[in-house]
């Protein structure tokens, strides 16, 4: 009774061997890649059929296809990546290094063209500041371009003045200059300038 148990179990794979017939040369070459391991022939051959499923390669041709593939892609990828930073480094160059940078020509120019030696000034050691508290001497952005648009027009109303402008000669006396402007202009840029 006992010997038909086992051979039950044997039959249904829990637990007995089988035998698989390969060539030398495969047998030779799979021992001493299973030494590697240092595990034995059934659990390497296992690892290697649940690798083969687990990323759904053929080991005749097509799982190499496969890897080489999600390596292609994934080397694309970076290089569009690496083109984003280079794009981003190109900007940060163009916007803040590069006229940084002529700024600090423009001034060493004119320190050279200045011709003066640097006076050391003995450094003095300051107590706590407090003045950052303080409003400073500076204008808000809104404010800076109100002022540009404001001095715009005043430069446009100057050139329309002196295009107005016609020069006088009479028969006798000096040369002079005259305005052709209406009363209402003439009040409104004296209240302008006020």
């Amino acid at each position: 009774m006992e010997k038909q148990s086992a051979i039950g179990r044997t039959k249904k794979g829990s637990g007995g061997c089988s035998n698989i017939t390969v060539k030398k040369e495969t047998a030779t070459r799979f021992r001493s890649y299973s030494k590697k391991f240092n595990r034995s022939h059934s659990e390497v051959l296992d690892g290697m059929i649940q690798y083969f499923k687990e990323n759904n390669l053929d080991p005749f041709g097509e799982g190499t296809k496969i890897i080489l593939d999600s390596i292609k892609k994934l080397e694309r990828q970076m290089m569009k990546k690496f083109d984003r930073l280079i794009a981003i480094i190109k900007n940060m160059e163009k916007t803040s290094i590069r006229p940084t940078y002529e700024m600090m020509l423009i001034l060493y120019e004119a320190y050279v063209k200045d011709g003066r030696k640097p006076r050391r000034e003995p450094i003095q050691i300051q107590e706590e500041r407090m003045d950052f508290l303080e409003p400073r001497n500076t204008v808000p952005k809104v404010e800076h371009e109100r002022m540009l648009q404001e001095f715009n027009e005043y430069k446009k109303r100057c050139n329309e003045m002196l295009n107005s402008v016609e020069k006088v000669e009479p028969m006798m006396g000096k040369p002079y200059l005259k305005i052709n402007m209406g009363f209402g202009d003439f009040e409104s840029l004296k209240h302008q300038l006020r």
